[in-house]
């Protein structure tokens, strides 16, 4: 019998994980010709998350719970879900009700037929603002125009990986982690499958615009170089322009003998020239910051308990 996990990372999600279990539970149930596995990581919560999954646990013993020592984020959580489940195939949900588990037969399908890969594309996003919306779009745009592997647009963690795509990933322990561009890298035979993607079903989301703009230079700096390219030919194109202002207002000075105006001109060069360095800076500056953290080489998470025994 084929044994397939599910991969729910959760911080601060004790209003929803009752709803969430109840839904989860209905599917695996009527899906008993496999043996079911559901992994919770709880990327350390602040409220009663953790007490919640293990009241969980003690009526149902498919359910297991990964405490992480502390909180570090969806993409690491994800990273240590994959060195915990034991599945012929993961499944990553979140925690909030967004990624409907009704999808999950449908995914199981496709992955019978052969598929290593079966993410969920969104068809629509119901409880998001315009703005949020547009941004994803642009952000999604130019990674897929700046990279040399295919990125899929509007579409999320929300998938089903068979096993090898779970060692693939388990293989890439990079400190700074952008998991979507990593399902594209590796690869592997994939299908899309379409949904229309639900609000939160209830307590507040954790992403503010502050963190999605981290995870966005965090995806184009991972998985492309082509910033530091655009720097250089801006440096290069301003370099030609000065020069050639600079024939000109000779040109001018001799032949004319009209005055060179000074301060103005001056002033305007200077601080456009200072903006161009100082953006250059800044690009090099995210990548210099992902070599020093990369070459301390600290194990990229810690794990207090897992089903409530201490982790050695």
């Amino acid at each position: 019998m084929k044994k397939v996990s599910l991969l729910i990372p959760a911080y601060n999600e004790e209003k929803v994980l009752q709803l969430l279990y109840k839904r989860i539970k209905a599917i695996i149930d009527s899906l008993n010709q496999y043996e079911w596995e559901v992994l919770f990581i709880n990327d350390g919560s602040r409220d009663n998350t953790l007490a919640v999954l293990y009241s969980i646990r003690n009526q149902d013993n498919r359910i297991n719970v990964l405490d992480l020592s502390r909180n570090y984020g969806k993409e690491v959580a994800m990273l240590a879900g994959f060195d915990y489940v034991k599945g012929d195939a993961v499944i990553i949900l979140d925690a909030d009700l967004q990624d409907p588990p009704e999808l999950i037969p449908q995914m199981l399908e496709q992955w019978e037929q052969g598929y290593d890969d079966v993410y969920a594309k969104r068809n629509s996003r119901k409880g998001e603002t315009f703005i949020k919306k547009k941004t994803s779009q642009w952000f999604y745009k130019i990674l897929q125009k700046s990279t040399d592997i295919p990125i899929q647009l509007n579409t999320g963690d929300f998938r089903l990986l068979d096993k090898s795509c779970v060692q693939a990933l388990k293989q890439i322990r990079e400190a700074n982690r952008y998991t979507k561009g990593m399902f594209s890298w590796i690869g592997y035979n994939k299908k899309e499958i379409l949904f229309d993607r639900d609000p939160r079903a209830a307590g507040e989301t954790k992403w503010n615009y502050l963190k999605l703009t981290s995870l966005a230079i965090e995806g184009i700096t991972s998985f492309t170089t082509k910033p530091l390219r655009i720097s250089t030919f801006i440096g290069g194109f301003v370099s030609m322009i000065s020069f050639i202002y600079a024939i000109y207002m000779l040109y001018d000075t001799i032949i004319y003998g009209n005055d060179v105006k000074g301060y103005p001109s001056l002033l305007v060069t200077i601080l456009f020239l200072g903006g161009i360095q100082l953006l250059s800076l800044g690009i090099l500056g995210e990548y210099i910051a992902r070599i020093f953290i990369e070459t301390k080489n600290r194990p990229t998470y810690f794990a207090r308990t897992y089903n409530g025994e201490k982790i050695i």
